[in-house]
């Protein structure tokens, strides 16, 4: 950590979970409006598909390097310049109003939060301590529930009333809000200090056994979830949906992942983490199974808010398991590492995805993951404690 950062008089996590709440408001909005002012300037599904991939291109090469950076330095710069960052990157694409805008403003935005939330889901983990850590990334995943419903929510009635530009602009200013948390911040003491331990390789953390089977659950929980926010607008939109009803279709996940995560300390005591990871996705793949066939607000907003609820069990119980899998000192890098792996999954999936759904249609898309969901959730059910 570096000497500069304040220090609380609180070791609550509170205002570090507040921070990355509002930011991931931002991102999500970002993402839903990027998505389909590509689709209004004429884009194709392709096109959508390589904003999409923008997003994560950087990250997914650097993740696992910010998460060491972050162990050496502290989070609190990082943080602020990524803010910083976050915010001009959508100031950009208000001003230039293209389809090279949207793909700068991609590029900048993706990475830009990217860094925040590693910096910030690490610092969490040190704040809150081994006895407060599943609470904390319990409140941290309600609020990027909300976060996922606030953030598209904003953005589609912003698309409708204000145009694309000033919605670019007002989410903007969410970055701004998120910097003023960094005052008073909580200090983060790390429990080994890099600069004295000995040099290791990323890749290493890969060799752990416990930390490989949760970044590869952590990928399979990431890929459900980040599908449905690139498929969800091309899909109303060929329904005919309007913005601020795709918006709503968005939060609908949200509220679904918001109301399962209040519900998860209830849930993790009748249920393994393993076995509930498993569950999560066998139900997600059966709910990508019948969302081809529906086709209106009426039908899409039920489903979303049940695919909300059965992937948001995923993302606290995979943090939580990430700490305890992770080397002393080497938290942040694990961060990182998932981070990584998860953009690799955001940059080539929706490639993938934008080129097949021109030649073969959205629904075997929707299909294909779900097959995919469900060998994985099978597999991740078996799975023991400490293998």
């Amino acid at each position: 950590m570096s000497p500069s950062e304040p220090i609380s008089e609180s070791a609550s996590p509170l205002r570090l979970i507040l921070l990355v709440i509002v930011s991931h408001a931002s991102f999500a909005g970002a993402r839903l409006a990027i998505s389909l002012q590509a689709l209004h300037l004429d884009g194709s599904a392709v096109t959508v598909g390589v904003l999409m991939s923008l997003m994560m291109l950087v990250p997914t090469f650097t993740a696992a390097h910010i998460g060491r950076w972050v162990d050496r330095i502290g989070y609190l710069r990082p943080t602020l310049w990524s803010l910083a960052a976050l915010m001009a990157g959508e100031l950009a694409v208000a001003g230039l109003q293209s389809l090279a805008g949207l793909a700068l403003g991609a590029i900048v935005v993706g990475t830009s939060f990217i860094v925040i939330n590693v910096a910030v889901n690490n610092a969490i983990g040190h704040v809150a301590g081994a006895a407060g850590r599943n609470r904390a990334f319990g409140l941290t995943a309600v609020g990027y529930s909300l976060s996922a419903l606030c953030g598209p929510m904003l953005a589609g009635a912003s698309i409708d009333a204000l145009g694309y530009a000033m919605t670019f602009a007002v989410l903007a200013l969410l970055p701004l809000c998120a910097a003023i948390l960094l005052r008073r911040a909580p200090v983060v003491q790390r429990s080994a200090p890099l600069a004295t331990a000995r040099p290791a390789a990323v890749m290493d953390l890969l060799r752990l056994p416990p930390l490989r089977a949760v970044l590869l659950v952590s990928a399979l929980v990431a890929a459900g979830w980040d599908l449905f926010t690139f498929l969800v607008p091309l899909h109303g939109a060929r329904a005919g949906l309007s913005a601020t009803a795709i918006g709503m279709v968005a939060g609908g996940f949200g509220v679904g992942s918001a109301t399962v995560r209040l519900a998860l300390p209830w849930i993790s005591r009748r249920l393994s983490e393993w076995r509930l990871i498993g569950t999560a996705l066998v139900l997600s793949g059966l709910g990508y199974v019948a969302f081809p066939f529906c086709v209106t607000l009426s039908t899409m907003l039920p489903l979303a808010v049940v695919l909300g609820m059965v992937l948001g069990c995923g993302q606290p119980v995979v943090m939580s398991l990430l700490h305890v899998a992770a080397p002393p000192g080497r938290t942040g890098e694990a961060v990182g590492l998932r981070m990584a792996i998860v953009g690799l999954g955001q940059t080539v999936l929706p490639l993938t995805v934008g080129a097949f759904s021109t030649a073969l249609g959205l629904a075997p898309l929707f299909w294909g993951i779900a097959v995919l969901l469900g060998v994985g959730g099978a597999l991740a059910g078996r799975k023991r404690p400490g293998n």
